[in-house]
């Protein structure tokens, strides 16, 4: 049996008015809410802080918690403060503030100065519209940062501006729509990976705009709603991200939105997320056209076995190529994939992986993470090349040495050849020609360093360091030869099928250091100066060095980065 998504959509108008709960929004990733909720786990230890490797952050949930620490700020036990700091508290302040549809604390949230009398009535929100059965918030986006060369012949910029709205329709149902209508030029290791892959990182369709620059939408949005007390949904057009590292080998935001139906259950000490996912599987050079597409059924069980310890298991599959989606794919049992018996799902692939995290001692978190393609135990020492899997290990230590809101997080990756690709791309774990998972797709090595540090409310600085080897493909006489460093070498033939080692191939070395200082004018404005490095050097081509400082301003929107 097969169902396609105007069908779908016909079953979600029949289940949607049974939601009788309060719903919840969702934070947009890459705001100034992830530092603070990294911490708040750490310090914490909340069963609902520990179930963060789920992203993006439910706001209901978050603020619900975040305003039971707050109320701990002006207590006479320092024991039930959790060790925070008062840029902590301002930190938490500032996300109620932005929050306050679903914050009690209210008394110091109103603007001394509204705008025409009907603008920024709050600190945080440009319209923040309240009526019995509606609630709506707008805030414009914008950022613009412009940078110098940086290997290119012309200067790199940013240029985003847009809206964001958010809201409920009688308590029930949830909304939100994002949009920015986008103009960039990437440094030169970008566009030649926008070149290789006709994709701008974290883009959907792009039209080339002036000389080596991108031009295109982003556009996201999703209704939610709270179907009862331990289950929450989501029919959406947008990311997700597992995992608890800067990276992640099992689901990433690296690539383009993706339309997707989410369904959390969450019971006791337990978290299920099945996500059912729309995927583009290639994009063509060309004339425009609609391209062809794929489905995808990701599964997530995270268990919070002790406040310490949380245990996460990951299950996914892909469609062979099919022209609507599968019954079999909204199995939501994880780790149980039946076919009906009128289909033949060969042509199906499963990704299985698992992750595991502990918080010690209210400052180090303790993170792993694995995503198992393909095993053979009995191949391992002989380097097979279908044993395809990656690793991730990591640590984050918060207030280093004694200094408060001074955080450090160690991570390395790494993943083995041929991982994640397989015979075509509706199989392959990609999405609009960008990988599903880590960036740098397989075949390589990574080292991470990351320094943040917040030494008054309004300052944040970060370093970031990142080495990494990958052996590339490469050609030879004319012939492309197949390294399995990518997701989409789907006819390439190997070389051989022994004696694979991350590096076999065209050897390349990267290091990139990257340097941020923002500073936040008003609420959630912030100016920018950056800096960034990033030496290449590959065996065949030689050294690519680049080498870009910007500056701008970026009002509520996170920072749009390159690193890989």
């Amino acid at each position: 049996m097969k169902i396609t998504i105007h069908k779908l959509l016909i079953l979600l108008n029949f289940v949607i008015p049974l939601a009788v709960q309060s719903q919840t929004t969702y934070f947009i990733p890459g705001g100034k809410e992830e530092i603070l909720l990294n911490r708040l786990e750490i310090k914490t230890r909340t069963n609902y802080f520990t179930f963060s490797g789920i992203k993006p952050y439910n706001r209901r949930d978050v603020i619900r918690e975040a305003e039971k620490l707050d109320s701990l700020h002006n207590s006479d036990n320092s024991a039930a403060k959790q060790g925070l700091s008062n840029i902590d508290y301002h930190n938490i302040q500032s996300m109620l503030m932005a929050n306050s549809e679903w914050s009690k604390m209210k008394s110091n949230f109103s603007s001394k100065h509204p705008i025409l009398k009907n603008f920024y009535l709050s600190k945080a929100n440009m319209v923040d519209l309240k009526k019995e059965d509606f609630r709506l918030i707008v805030n414009p986006i914008i950022q613009y940062q412009q940078g110098s060369k940086g290997g290119n012949t012309q200067s790199t910029f940013i240029n985003q501006r847009g809206v964001s709205m958010r809201g409920n329709i009688n308590s029930k149902i949830g909304f939100y729509f994002y949009f920015t209508e986008n103009q960039e030029r990437q440094p030169d290791y970008v566009r030649s990976y926008v070149n290789n892959n006709i994709a701008v990182p974290g883009a959907g369709y792009i039209k080339y705009f002036k000389t080596n620059a991108s031009d295109y939408f982003d556009v996201r949005g999703g209704v939610t709603w709270k179907a009862n007390s331990y289950m929450d949904m989501q029919l959406g057009y947008d990311r997700n991200f597992i995992g608890n590292g800067y990276r992640s080998l099992l689901l990433s935001d690296f690539s383009t939105n993706a339309m997707f139906l989410k369904v959390n259950t969450h019971f006791g000490k337990f978290n299920y997320q099945n996500l059912f996912m729309e995927l583009v599987a290639q994009r063509i050079a060309g004339t425009d056209r609609i391209y062809p597409r794929k489905y995808s059924r990701i599964s997530y069980l995270s268990y919070n076995a002790t406040k310490w310890l949380n245990i996460g298991l990951f299950d996914g599959v892909i469609l062979g190529k099919t022209d609507a989606m599968s019954l079999p794919l909204f199995n939501p049992i994880i780790f149980v994939n039946i076919p009906s018996k009128s289909e033949k799902r060969i042509d199906d692939k499963k990704y299985t992986g698992f992750d595991i995290k502990f918080n010690a001692a209210k400052k180090i978190q303790i993170y792993h993470q694995m995503m198992i393609d393909r095993l053979k135990i009995n191949e391992l020492k002989n380097n097979w090349w279908g044993n395809k899997f990656g690793y991730q290990l990591g640590f984050k230590y918060i207030d280093v040495l004694g200094i408060k809101n001074l955080d450090l997080q160690a991570e390395t990756n790494a993943v083995r050849p041929f991982t994640y690709s397989c015979t075509d791309s509706f199989t392959s774990y990609n999405h609009y020609n960008q990988q599903l998972a880590h960036p740098l797709g397989a075949n390589f090595k990574e080292y991470v360093t990351i320094v943040k540090y917040q030494p008054l409310p309004k300052l944040f600085l970060e370093a970031k360091v990142i080495y990494y080897k990958q052996g590339l493909d490469s050609l030879k006489q004319g012939v492309l030869q197949n390294f399995g460093s990518s997701v989409f070498s789907f006819n390439q033939k190997r070389t051989t099928d022994y004696g694979w080692e991350i590096g076999t191939g065209d050897l390349a070395k990267c290091m990139i250091f990257t340097f941020l200082a923002s500073y936040e004018i008003k609420e959630n404005l912030f100016f920018d100066v950056s800096f960034l490095s990033r030496n290449f050097d590959r065996i065949t081509t030689g050294k690519l060095q680049t080498k870009v400082v910007t500056a701008g301003i970026r009002w509520n929107i996170g920072r749009r980065e390159f690193l890989f």
